[in-house]
C-alpha cells in the first residue's frame, strides 16, 4: 500500500461513525460466569469449561469472551455479581458451583439464560419443573 492510500484509508476509517467501531467491538459472543469460590478452587471445573467451549467451537479470547466473577467464598457477595452480569450484555449465564449461585443467577434475570454447572439437582432444589426450567 502506497503512502496516499494508506492516508486515505486512516483518513477515512477516523470519519466512520462510533457506532460501526462499538459494532465491531462487539461481534464475539459474551458469556458470564459466576461462581462463589475461589478461583483456585475450581481450577478443574474451569479447565473443563474452557474445553467444553473448545468442543462447541468457541476458544476464549478468539471467538468469545467470558466475563468471570468470583464471589472468593463470601456468598452474600453472590447477588451483586450476578446482577452486574445480568446488565452486562451477556448471551448466557453460567453459575457454577451449589444453590446459592443458582438462585443469585435466576433472581438476576428472566431473560438471559442460565446454565447450571453445579451437582445439585435444579428440579430438588426448586429452580426448575419436571419439564421446564423456569
Amino acid at each position: 500500500m502506497r503512502r496516499r492510500e494508506l492516508i486515505a484509508f486512516v483518513g477515512g476509517a477516523a470519519s466512520w461513525p462510533l457506532a460501526a467501531w462499538a459494532q465491531q467491538q462487539t461481534d464475539k459472543p459474551v458469556i458470564g460466569f459466576l461462581d462463589g469460590r475461589l478461583p483456585e478452587a475450581i481450577t478443574n471445573r474451569l479447565r473443563a469449561f474452557h474445553r467444553g467451549l473448545r468442543d462447541a467451537g468457541y476458544v476464549e479470547g478468539e471467538n468469545v469472551t467470558v466475563l468471570y466473577r468470583y464471589a472468593e467464598n463470601q456468598s452474600d457477595r453472590l447477588p451483586a455479581l450476578a446482577g452486574e452480569l445480568a446488565r452486562r450484555p451477556v448471551a448466557a449465564i453460567v453459575a457454577s458451583g451449589g444453590p446459592n449461585v443458582m438462585f443469585a443467577a435466576k433472581q438476576a434475570s428472566t431473560t438471559v439464560p442460565i446454565v447450571f454447572i453445579s451437582a445439585e439437582d435444579p428440579v430438588r432444589a426448586g429452580l426448575c419443573g419436571a419439564n421446564v426450567c423456569f
